[in-house]
């Protein structure tokens, strides 16, 4: 029995046609979209893969800027047999295209889903990008002077008052290690030395942050360095006053703001999924009465259209024996190949003249 069958005269059959044929149109425009905030998605993470370990975490939008070309060749393509069908006679041109083409656009509508889910399912590989290229940008904030890190300190400070953060996870992180370069520091001092001595891996470690953690919305001024001495600073208690540098990690902001834009991508994908899936379901009709209308001869008349010409359970089975059935199929003729005793065997000319031939009686 066919699933969700429905009667089509001609003229439903016409204003489908038609219907199909601007949806088509409007999908062109929806895999413009989705290549677009693909693209958009690209550029965003590229602006800042100098805080970003490598990873996988181009896959979202390389996997939305595919299925955006492939919607705008598919519907375009859907387009014209769409139009072509509110004629009979130039349905017969695409009549053998048709299942082939709903077939592998049902694979291209899944594939809009998987992208829309990637989007939300992306931010523990995100976090652990930020989170290793975060520690060793900070790391080389120093390195001013080694070719390929000078370009660290000028990304992180401009990181930090863009997205009014501090460190990776907080401000502490730069508690940790030797953000100054030694060009910088006075040898000389005693304070330096003992510091240098003070630590075992003979870094000059400081309770300060870098300038960029300041935030300038502070009535104070900005406490960089001993921001955990209190008797360094008139009227300053580090326990109980609020410091007056950013106290959210970069990671946790940079995490934010990429998962605000996936998600707002995440929840477009999965409109223009269901408006794919939607003209999907329509062109299935169309494909499926003007079929019938063939097989009736009466172009006139009306035809039936379904989703499946049998039940799910039926239709599942029978796709099933058919994948089954390919299997055994290829390992027969496999066996087959390598018992065939006429391989390899090569033809020899016979001998004419070895031939015996029996005459014929002559008629009494």
């Amino acid at each position: 029995m066919a699933v969700l069958k429905v009667k089509f005269t001609k003229t439903k059959r016409d204003k489908l046609a038609q219907i199909l044929w601007i949806l088509n149109w409007v999908s062109v425009v929806s895999g413009i979209i989705l290549f677009s905030l693909g693209l958009f998605l690209k550029i965003e993470i590229k602006k800042r893969n100098e805080v970003m370990a490598k990873g996988d975490i181009n896959s979202v939008p390389n996997m939305l800027i595919s299925v955006g070309v492939i919607a705008c060749i598919i519907n375009f393509l859907g387009g014209k047999i769409c139009y072509d069908c509110s004629d009979a006679n130039k349905f017969s041109r695409w009549k053998l295209v048709m299942l082939p083409y709903i077939v592998c656009t049902f694979c291209f509508t899944f594939c809009i889903l998987v992208g829309a889910l990637m989007c939300y399912t992306m931010r523990n590989e995100l976090e652990e990008s930020l989170y290793l290229g975060l520690r060793d940008a900070i790391k080389f904030y120093k390195d001013t002077d080694i070719p390929g890190r000078c370009f660290l300190k000028k990304t992180v400070d401009l990181l930090q008052i863009g997205f009014r953060c501090c460190g990776n996870n907080g401000f502490r992180d730069w508690f940790e290690i030797q953000w100054v370069s030694p060009r910088y520091l006075n040898m000389a001092s005693k304070e330096v030395l003992d510091r240098l001595k003070s630590n075992v891996d003979g870094k000059f470690l400081v309770d300060g942050v870098p300038f960029s953690c300041c935030n300038p919305s502070s009535p104070r001024p900005c406490i960089q360095y001993q921001l955990t001495n209190n008797s360094a600073h008139y009227n300053y208690d580090f326990l109980t006053e609020e410091l007056n540098i950013w106290m959210k990690g970069c990671r946790q902001a940079l995490l934010d703001y990429y998962t605000g834009i996936m998600r707002s991508i995440g929840i477009a994908a999965l409109l223009i999924w269901l408006f794919e899936l939607s003209v999907l379901i329509g062109v299935r009709y169309l494909q499926t009465a003007m079929k019938n209308v063939l097989l009736l001869g009466d172009l006139e008349g009306e035809s039936d259209g379904w989703l499946l010409e049998n039940s799910v359970v039926e239709t599942a089975k029978y796709n099933i024996n058919i994948i089954k059935n390919l299997g055994k199929a290829n390992q027969i003729s496999t066996v087959s190949g390598m018992n065939d005793p006429n391989i390899n065997v090569q033809n020899t000319d016979c001998d004419k003249t070895n031939i015996t031939t029996k005459s014929i009686p002559a008629a009494r």
